[in-house]
């Protein structure tokens, strides 16, 4: 068995059909996509043409938005008066990108503008009144806020003490009381009734920059698309719109600084999607932020110089080099830390030592993703005496409402469900701990592993084709509330199943179903390799794209998560031992042979155990509980293995069954070969067999260990004597049959179980193992 990383959640499946069947008659689209339009709720002609072709009724008159009209006004009255307008951004790409849009329509317009990107380290997020007091002092007449501002109370009280307006555009959630702020622009101000919610803080600049110009200014519509898709607002609605139109305008952008930074990402700017912007893009705009000072991103974006914007865009691209080196040094750390935990948490509170601070929350999200467990990262400052970091959580844990129980114990602390950031004493940190477990349990969460994976539909791999992904293509741009599709495709053949990429991180294998096949990559699944066997019967879900090389386009599923049920079989008989086995963790070790035990437990990893059994009785009594057995080396009857599979819980058994006789290879000595012993036992006297065995295999011209077998079951049935290695026949001795000999009986069995357990294909002992599994006890 392989347990999924995450709680898979299959979208309802439709009791109906004809909805969908009337949808792909209309669209001309295969039955598939229109499954998925109405599984997202479009479930209406009219809704489908909306969505997949939106027009300009999406977008919004600007003036809808609350304090638009006042907000323009105060303004271009700061224009005309020449007053100093500073906009005070946010460190984020969507800050930057907001930034950089008003500063480009105030200098269209002709007004004296500045910008100010504070710094996360020193001012902290939003406004803060030490940097408005400097602001103000280096001559500000007016402050425009963009991407933070409706809980600023204190800085923009201060700046109106000051005799100075402060003009908020803002989309974060509102608090109970706004600040006392010349006006505030919000798609969801409890006054103002805009139509679409869910705008990011570039998509407020923008609406703000359109009521400035008084047209629509499409040439900013590249700088909209990568500010809303890097903050993971709604891709629905309005934002859908701008970001459609935002990625063509960015496929053509002029923008000297942006195509600096596209050319130093090594990316195509003709070929720019939405991912392209979340995972090459928005990282490297973000990472000045997160490092430093922000500033040089709005300088990139809006600069009219080569040599400026390519010198930006090298600094950008090496600040974003550091933040991965800080990520990667932090998570193995952080992971170590883990596997060195006295016991398991159900919640993961990690601190480490000057880990820096700008990169937590990445971490944090790393470690949700592998282990599937709500985590805090902090960083300790023993100068200070405090912790301070960031969470994420999984969709079934409130990260927020766990801590603001004990808010107490934090001196600073804010967040939602998914995410939060916090501050606290180092004596506080294992209350904090507790807390995080104790809300867990009183939440009933036991049996929650990892978050929830949408599923959108079940797959075969026959209906995957390049036609259908490239239909599904015309439900992007994917983001929040639109995500890519994800599909099962259950109990489907795993092939060529192998680890690829640095340290081995990724997953690489084949699936196959009915004759047809399918490549899988899995980012970061490189250790669920381990845990497959060969050709294991697997389900897997992932999003599914067009893989092309040298001119070749086949269709590729990147792996999202795994599962396998039942027990996992896997084949590591050989020669030898294979030393790999040793490193099995949860494991139960199980020897049949004392010399192999003797040798090798001292091998067997703390969490594993290892048992020697030499009988059946102790066969029956041994319970396995472990996630692993071993069969470590043959036993002399598969009745031995067969009881063991019966009392084990392990959901991985791996096959060495290692055996050094080779009975089924060298057989049983003939009658013929027995006859000649006998008659040499009969006819000489204090046969030195100790010492002189390999002369007498010599002389008989019988195998040296047949003898050593042979002469054992003489003995069993009274034939011979042996005393002190010296052998003497028994005249007289009773008759009877060669099988009535203990010795020759279990050469029987060890022929028969060496023929099933070593010796058979690997299919056959598959097979064989879980028809015992699967036996009645």
């Amino acid at each position: 068995m392989l347990k999924s990383r995450m709680n898979w959640k299959l979208a309802s499946q439709l009791s109906d059909k004809n909805k969908s069947n009337e949808l792909s008659e209309h669209l001309g689209s295969s039955p598939l996509f229109a499954t998925l339009l109405v599984n997202r709720g479009l479930d209406t002609k009219e809704k489908a043409d909306a969505f997949l072709n939106p027009d300009e009724s999406w977008i919004h008159d600007p003036f809808l938005l609350h304090d638009m009209e006042k907000t323009v006004e105060r303004i271009t009255a700061a224009i005309e008066a020449g007053e100093l307008i500073v906009i005070y951004g946010d460190y984020d790409a969507d800050g930057v990108t907001s930034t950089s849009v008003l500063k480009e329509t105030l200098e269209m317009l002709g007004a004296e503008v500045d910008f100010y990107i504070p710094n996360r380290f020193t001012d902290g997020y939003g406004p803060n009144v030490q940097a408005f007091e400097r602001i103000i002092e280096n001559g500000a007449g007016l402050i425009l806020t963009c991407d933070n501002g409706v809980a600023g109370h204190e800085a923009i009280q201060r700046a109106s003490e000051l005799g100075i307006d402060v003009i908020v555009t803002d989309h974060h959630e509102l608090p109970a009381e706004l600040p006392n702020a010349f006006a505030i622009i919000h798609p969801r101000h409890p006054a103002g009734a805009y139509p679409f919610a869910d705008l990011a803080g570039v998509g407020v600049a923008f609406k703000l920059a359109t009521a400035l110009l008084g047209e629509f200014p499409t040439e900013l519509l590249d700088l909209v698309a990568i500010g809303t898709i890097a903050d993971l607002v709604s891709l629905t609605g309005e934002n859908r719109a701008l970001v459609m139109q935002g990625l063509s305008v960015l496929k053509v952008s002029e923008r000297i600084g942006l195509g600096a930074l596209i050319k130093v990402a090594g990316v195509s700017q003709e070929a720019i999607t939405e991912e392209t912007i979340g995972f090459t893009l928005a990282p490297r705009l973000n990472a000045v932020g997160r490092l430093g000072e922000a500033g040089p991103a709005v300088e990139l974006l809006t600069t009219f110089d080569d040599e400026e914007a390519r010198t930006l865009a090298k600094f950008i691209n090496q600040k974003n080099e550091e933040r991965q080196a800080y990520v990667a040094e932090i998570t193995e750390e952080a992971f170590q830390m883990i596997q060195n935990q006295s016991t398991e948490q159900a919640v993961l509170l990690l601190a480490g030592k000057n880990w820096h601070e700008g990169v937590l929350g990445i971490v944090a999200s790393k470690v949700v993703e592998k282990t599937g467990k709500p985590t805090i990262v902090l960083t300790i400052n023993e100068e200070t005496n405090e912790a301070k970091g960031s969470g994420r959580s999984i969709s079934t844990y409130h990260l927020y409402d766990s801590i603001n129980e004990v808010r107490g114990l934090t001196t600073h602390f804010g967040g939602h469900h998914m995410a939060v950031g916090l501050t606290l004493p180092l004596e506080n940190l294992d209350m904090l701990q507790e807390q995080l477990n104790s809300f867990w349990e009183r939440n009933n969460l036991s049996d929650t592993s990892g978050g929830e994976l949408q599923i959108d539909e079940t797959i075969k791999i026959e209906e995957i084709t390049i036609a259908s992904i490239d239909e599904m293509a015309r439900l992007a741009p994917f983001g929040t509330d639109n995500p890519k599709p994800s599909f099962l495709i259950e109990h489907v053949q795993g092939q060529d199943i192998r680890k690829i990429g640095g340290n081995n991180a990724h997953l690489k294998m084949k699936l196959v179903q009915s004759g047809n096949q399918l490549d899988v990559i899995g980012f970061q699944f490189g250790p669920v390799a381990d845990e497959m066997s060969q050709e294991a019967e697997v389900s897997v879900v992932g999003q599914l794209s067009v893989n092309e090389w040298n001119g070749n386009k086949k269709p590729q599923l990147m792996l999202e998560d795994i599962a396998i049920d039942g027990v996992q079989i896997f084949d590591l008989r050989g020669t030898h031992l294979p030393e790999s086995i040793w490193q099995q963790t949860d494991a139960e070790f199980v020897f049949f042979n004392q010399k192999n035990y003797e040798n090798n437990q001292n091998k067997i990893p703390n969490t594993s155990t290892a048992s020697y059994l030499q009988s059946l009785n102790e066969v029956k009594e041994t319970i396995v509980t472990k996630g692993s057995l071993v069969f470590v080396d043959c036993p002399n009857e598969t009745e031995w293995v067969t009881e063991l599979l019966r009392n084990s819980q392990a959901e991985r058994v791996y096959a060495c069954f290692y055996s050094q006789d080779e009975c089924y290879l060298n057989g049983m000595p003939s009658r013929g070969q027995f006859g000649e012993l006998f008659k040499f036992a009969a006819s000489h006297k204090d046969v030195d067999i100790r010492h002189r065995l390999k002369v007498l295999a010599d002389y008989l011209k019988i195998k040296e260990n047949h003898l050593i077998f042979m002469i054992h079951v003489f003995f069993d049935i009274g034939f011979v004597t042996i005393d002190n290695g010296v052998m003497n026949f028994v005249k007289d001795a009773p008759k009877c049959e060669l099988t009535e000999s203990t010795t020759y009986q279990n050469r029987l069995h060890k022929i028969e179980a060496e023929k099933i357990l070593v010796y058979s294909h690997f299919a056959e002992l598959e097979t064989w193992i879980k028809d015992q599994l699967n036996k009645p006890a």
